[in-house]
């Protein structure tokens, strides 16, 4: 990719080794994260959507797998909140600096409090949404993690 995304840009400044994918998306798709697997051909389990909540008064990012939904219940438990509901689209998209469909967790205009679930743990890399419709970013949850400054929890239901 010649320009890059701000997630790209992030990860290769701090030296992070990552993998770009690309594929040819389909306006017409309404999940856009298992078209990313199946396109890419990539085990859904291994692909991870970024969800944005409102957790009491504030915003957080949850990492799920996109072959599963964000339980609220755990993840404003995680994070000793009262309640998390999702975040209005339009209002995720003014917050990230993504457009809906192509948010990466990395790269947003401001870092919010992230949790990615536990279940990307079992995989030595997995592929995130790199900040477009079409393009994912494949690395170590790890590595993920510490650029982020995020927990594992179980917050996949």
């Amino acid at each position: 990719m010649a320009m890059g995304t701000p997630a790209t840009k992030l990860l290769t400044s701090a030296g992070v080794n990552f993998t770009e994918h690309e594929y040819s998306h389909d306006p017409n798709s309404t999940s856009f994260g298992l078209e990313a697997a199946e396109k890419l051909g990539v085990d859904p389990h291994r692909v991870f959507k970024t969800l944005i909540a409102n957790v009491d008064e504030t915003f957080a990012v949850a990492i799920v797998p996109v072959s599963q939904q964000v339980s609220l219940k755990s993840l404003s438990r995680t994070l000793g909140a009262k309640r998390a509901t999702m975040a209005d689209p339009a209002h995720a998209a003014r917050l990230t600096g993504y457009v809906v469909g192509g948010i990466s967790p990395l790269g947003q205009k401001r870092l919010l409090t992230t949790v990615i679930d536990t279940s990307a743990k079992d995989f030595e890399t997995i592929l995130v949404s790199g900040g477009r419709r079409g393009f994912d970013i494949e690395l170590s949850p790890n590595d993920l993690a510490e650029m982020l400054s995020a927990v594992f929890a179980e917050i996949a239901g």
